[in-house]
């Protein structure tokens, strides 16, 4: 038979454990970054002086409330002020405002220290999706949710078993290298976003027409998940971040094979191309930069990406088409696509002005696009 002591003592682990684990699930992430690290030392510390606080304060208030009532024959204390308790009260919350605010300081200071980064990359927010520009690298891509809409809807409606990151996954990941200063710089094309990475203790505002910066540096590899953070439109919920931190040498690797890729799907600018041939491969540009709000039936998402399929845009003038690929439209959904080349420009085009219902016949040349690039 099992003692009353063990029992206690399996009982007392046993709460300690679940006590762990819901401390663990309402905490702050782990931290796997110098500054994350500090933040959420702050948080700690913090955390206990207010603790402290609230156990003198409210410990006083009780002790007052209990033992100086009326009822047990307590009388009221009469006095108009009392200097020294004054500056007692006044000295005691300044000192535990500057012990607080010191190591504070500390870490603000050294999170806008984006000098001497490795590696630069620029963040820029659409709606709703993340651009990614690796100034050093030359390497260019967006990121977007991976789960696709219909599937989200159909758990949503049937409750069927949910990946627990269906939400936080994306197509295209952030690869950085572990141990090296990544600066974050953050812009935005429509409206305010901000980039969130909570395990790596980053977050900064993504503003149209302005430039702001923050750092990280991963200590461990993995993946690190974050969103927007920033109430940015209908689908804001579905604009999330993924950081993979790698080793030095496979990020490097990785580099190499973005540069390939790149350099295999440039296209020969002396070429000449035909109806089909730009119709073709605007097919795959459309497929990979413009389907997600367009859809590939070319009817967009109603009250909040327009059909292509019989568009005023599409069926109207030729430069009046290609500016808004090229510039986007301000003010709408609409994100400029000036990183794509003119050959992708001039594909593209071609084939939104001949697929579904739009049978123009028309065809745009790289050349023309080059001429119409500002």
């Amino acid at each position: 038979m099992i003692s009353k002591g063990v029992r206690w003592s399996v009982a007392a682990a046993a709460w300690l454990a679940a006590g762990t684990a819901a401390a663990n699930r309402y905490n702050l992430q782990d931290p796997q970054s110098i500054i994350a690290r500090e933040i959420y030392d702050l948080h700690t510390l913090i955390m206990w002086i207010i603790v402290g606080i609230f156990v003198v304060v409210f410990g006083a208030m009780t002790y007052a409330i209990i033992y100086h009532r009326k009822s047990v024959g307590h009388q009221a204390e009469q006095f108009h002020e009392n200097t020294t308790v004054e500056i007692v009260w006044t000295i005691i919350p300044f000192l535990i405002l500057i012990g607080m605010a010191w190591p504070a300081t500390k870490t603000i200071i050294q999170m806008k220290d984006t000098s001497q980064a490795d590696i630069t990359i620029k963040a820029t927010g659409y709606q709703w999706k993340w651009g990614y520009d690796y100034l050093q690298e030359g390497i260019s891509f967006y990121s977007t949710l991976a789960t696709p809409r219909e599937q989200i809807e159909d758990y949503d409606r049937k409750g069927t078993k949910k990946d627990p990151n269906y939400l936080l996954e994306v197509d295209n990941h952030v690869i950085v290298p572990t141990g090296k200063k990544v600066r974050i710089i953050t812009t935005a094309n429509d409206v305010i976003h901000a980039w969130w990475v909570p395990a790596l203790g980053i977050k900064q505002d993504a503003i149209p027409g302005f430039v702001r910066d923050t750092w990280f540096k991963a200590d461990n590899p993995g993946i690190y998940r974050g969103q927007c953070a920033e109430l940015c439109g209908k689908d804001h919920g579905f604009m999330p971040i993924v950081v993979e931190a790698v080793a030095p040498e496979k990020y490097a690797q990785w580099v190499a094979e973005q540069k390939k890729k790149t350099a295999a799907q440039a296209d020969d600018p002396g070429k000449s191309w035909t109806l089909d041939e730009l119709k073709a491969r605007g097919e795959k540009v459309y497929a990979a930069n413009c389907v997600a709000c367009h859809q590939a039936n070319g009817m967009g998402v109603p009250k909040t990406f327009p059909a292509l399929d019989g568009s005023k845009v599409v069926k109207g003038p030729k430069p009046d088409h290609v500016g808004t690929v090229l510039n986007g439209k301000p003010g709408t959904a609409m994100a400029p696509f000036k990183h794509l080349s003119d050959v992708e420009i001039a594909a593209v085009v071609t084939y939104e002005r001949n697929a579904w219902s739009n049978k123009s016949g028309d065809m745009v040349s790289p050349a023309e696009v080059k001429s119409l690039r500002k």
